[in-house]
């Protein structure tokens, strides 16, 4: 008669063969843990950290926005001074091509404060900024600050948007560079206005002698 070995009933006898599986699944398990502590999707991110991150992207689209616009100026070239001599004309009949009239800088009032980048540039956004809200029908401070937003100009960049009778009036800080730009506008259908203005070269926004 034969004696018969009982199998170890602990746990430091276990077979091989079952243990390598058990450290398997105890290391994928590991492993997806890191991996979930270590990125998380934007859900589990505070509100406040979504909101910097957004803030910080639009400064970023709205710098080159303004970057795009002043490319536009032809390089270190400033506006010709007004001619001193007589004026001259075309020979009757002809019509001097568009681009041969160079801008005239500005001689007195605010203007003379900004530079030959921001002088330009300012003529590029006043055209873009006037043709947006040329066609606008009943131009309230929502309707006129989402036209500014499409094209560029976002919204800490915006002051004084108000209601004032039938037009909407608003003010933009487009200091770039040490540049002291800004626009004064009237949003009012085809009585659009948009000017000029100076702002200080540092610090809050608070826009100084403003354009006729």
């Amino acid at each position: 008669m034969r004696n018969r070995t009982s199998a170890p009933t602990g746990t430091t006898a276990r077979s091989p063969r079952r243990l390598r599986p058990a450290l398997a699944c105890a290391a994928l398990a590991a492993l997806a843990l890191t991996a979930c502590g270590a990125e998380k999707p934007d859900s589990d991110r505070s509100p406040g950290s979504r909101a910097d991150s957004a803030g910080s992207q639009q400064g970023v689209a709205f710098t080159e926005m303004l970057q795009q616009v002043a490319q536009q100026c032809p390089p270190s070239a400033p506006p010709q001074a007004p001619p001193s001599g007589p004026a001259q004309t075309s020979p009757s009949g002809e019509t001097p091509p568009a681009d041969a009239v160079e801008p005239i800088a500005p001689t007195a009032g605010p203007e003379v404060e900004l530079n030959a980048r921001d002088w330009c540039a300012s003529n590029l956004h006043e055209e873009r900024i006037t043709q947006a809200l040329w066609n606008l029908a009943d131009p309230t401070p929502a309707k006129v600050r989402k036209i500014l937003n499409d094209l560029g100009y976002i919204d800490e960049r915006i002051h004084d948007l108000k209601q004032s009778g039938t037009a909407t009036r608003f003010l933009l800080d487009l200091r770039d560079q040490g540049g002291r730009l800004c626009l004064d506008g009237s949003a009012a259908g085809e009585q659009t206005v948009v000017d000029k203005c100076v702002a200080p070269a540092t610090g809050p926004f608070t826009p100084g002698e403003r354009t006729a």
